[in-house]
């Protein structure tokens, strides 16, 4: 009967204590998972040795229930000691307030993170922005979270309406809407571009009214 008893005993305790171990386990996943939806950038951090290539790449951010930016690529590496993912062929999209959006794409881009927040994304090699009817081409783009500031470092040409600027470096202010032409500025202008753009857009004015 003893025997018996202890090992009911014994048994009582090791259940008792794969539960506890069940909650503390379970209370972690959840402050993980919420750390996660907090931060998106932080799911990084908990990632195996073994995926850290991925395929189909995704992260957003999302801030007071709005999407700020998201990113998407066909291949990312983190380097977790570097904090630090590079992405093959990105796709990057900034959301403003009122909902327009810049799309930016490359061949390579690189997410620099401190502490799990995102300090900067740098594109590199065939940058295309498009931003309000602008098509802004160049060899590199660095977007700044805290600035809302897309730069462009390097030799920039914005392409619109028939209209051709050539700069030495870019800024594209995001929340203010402006593009700015650093130094070194050159014009380029197609009048017959110009012209059937004008037509259209009378076109349409007509067609709207």
């Amino acid at each position: 009967m003893r025997k018996h008893r202890r090992l009911i005993l014994l048994l009582a305790v090791f259940l008792s204590l794969g539960g506890v171990g069940y909650k503390v386990a379970q209370t972690i996943w959840i402050q993980k998972l919420r750390e996660i939806r907090n931060n998106p950038l932080k799911a990084l951090d908990y990632l195996p040795e073994a995926a850290l290539k991925m395929k189909d790449f995704h992260r957003a951010k999302i801030e007071d229930g709005r999407k700020v930016w998201e990113i998407f690529g066909d291949e990312a590496n983190y380097l977790k000691d570097q904090k630090e993912a590079i992405i093959k062929k990105p796709r990057f999209y900034y959301y403003d307030k009122k909902g327009e959006t810049a799309e930016t794409t490359g061949e390579v881009a690189r997410i620099f993170l401190n502490e799990n927040e995102l300090e900067k994304l740098q594109l590199q090699g065939a940058v295309q922005l498009t931003y309000q009817g602008y098509v802004l081409t160049s060899e590199e783009a660095i977007y700044f979270p805290g600035k809302q500031r897309i730069t462009l470092p390097t030799k920039t040409t914005i392409i619109s309406n028939g209209i051709e600027l050539h700069g030495s470096s870019m800024e594209v202010e995001l929340e203010d809407k402006k593009i700015r032409l650093v130094r070194d500025v050159k014009t380029k202008l197609e009048p017959d571009k110009m012209e059937k753009n004008q037509l259209k857009n009378n076109r349409n004015r007509v067609v709207g009214g």
